[in-house]
């Protein structure tokens, strides 16, 4: 799927996507406003991404076989033996659309994150 850089929201952006998919984005945004109601929601680099104290929190985006996931390179090194099994890189990692999302680790993801930003990390 090639990167529309015209989105303007992350309502957006989630409702241009297949029905299927939109479900697991809708969720991420329901973890992301519920928890870090002061996050600020953006569309950068094509995709929804979510900022405490202008700083990023998280990305998302969908591609044609897998959901992008981007916490930062410090979060996924924090996490790097929850990864194995999924295809990551630096500061990202492949959630594959033919397996439920690891919901759990998300969330533990997010609020690392959070938490760094918040200690100035």
């Amino acid at each position: 799927m090639a990167m529309n850089l015209s989105y303007t929201s992350v309502d957006e952006y989630i409702n241009d996507q297949k029905p299927e998919v939109q479900e697991r984005l809708l969720w991420i945004k329901s973890v992301l406003e519920k928890n870090y109601p002061n996050a600020t929601a953006h569309i950068l680099y094509g995709m929804p991404a979510y900022k405490i104290n202008k700083k990023p929190l998280v990305y998302f985006a969908v591609y044609e076989k897998h959901l992008g996931f981007y916490a930062t390179p410090g979060t996924h090194e924090a996490f790097k033996s929850n990864l194995v099994g999924y295809k990551t890189g630096k500061g990202s990692v492949q959630f594959p659309l033919k397996q439920n999302l690891p919901e759990e680790l998300i969330q533990a993801m997010i609020a690392h994150r959070a938490q760094c930003i918040l200690q100035n990390k």
